[in-house]
């Protein structure tokens, strides 16, 4: 029975394998999620069920935090009949303005376009790249706020860099090194600002309590 573009694409998104993350590099906290690996599972995916993913680009410079704005927007394709797509619209990065940084950035958001098309699996183990582990029962639970997210910038990855700080001098450096970001967020969304807010709270003044 033939299928129409959408049971394609339910059909790549159960059958997509998992995506493992990089080595850390020297100087990283975290294992990255790089988009090479992202676009090799994802790529397969679709073709292996009759899809095929082009990307439009449209670029902007933001003058008050110096960077370009990337915004992705993905077509999936039929193969069969390529009068029929599906759009995956507004996924957005930063860059640098430099020579590298309009690339980065259509690297960054291209690698989440795909993953909000195939809901893609990720995380670390040896071998496959992806473990998933069950919920641990407990009597008592605590309530914790909610991971708010922004689509333009790598929330996670700044936490975790800010939690790994060794001391007040590598704080710092993170602090002049995320400034933009932070000015951006301030703006524009103010409960992920918060929440990298806490976390920085928290972190300098640990390092300040151990003098260090």
């Amino acid at each position: 029975m033939k299928r129409n573009i959408y049971q394609k694409l339910h059909d790549a998104c159960l059958t997509a394998g998992s995506v493992k993350k990089g080595a850390k590099a020297n100087g990283m906290h975290f294992n990255p999620l790089l988009h090479d690996k992202v676009q090799e599972v994802a790529t397969q995916a679709l073709l292996d069920n009759g899809l095929y993913a082009t990307c439009n680009y449209l670029t902007e410079i933001v003058p008050n935090i110096k960077q370009v704005m990337v915004v992705c927007t993905m077509r999936v394709y039929d193969v069969d009949d390529p009068t029929q797509y599906i759009l995956v619209d507004g996924c957005s990065a930063f860059g640098n303005l430099d020579k590298f940084g309009t690339g980065n950035a259509m690297s960054y958001s291209r690698k989440y376009a795909f993953l909000n098309l195939l809901n893609l699996k990720t995380g670390i183990k040896d071998e496959d790249g992806y473990e998933p582990k069950p919920f641990e029962d407990s009597t008592e639970q605590s309530v914790e706020e909610p991971t708010y997210l922004d689509d333009t910038i790598d929330v996670e990855d700044i936490k975790n860099e800010i939690k790994s700080a060794k001391n007040l001098k590598e704080f710092n450096i993170l602090a002049e090194k995320y400034s933009n970001h932070i000015q951006y967020l301030i703006k524009n969304n103010t409960k992920v600002y918060q929440q990298i807010k806490d976390v920085a709270d928290t972190r300098e003044l640990q390092l300040t309590n151990k003098g260090q």
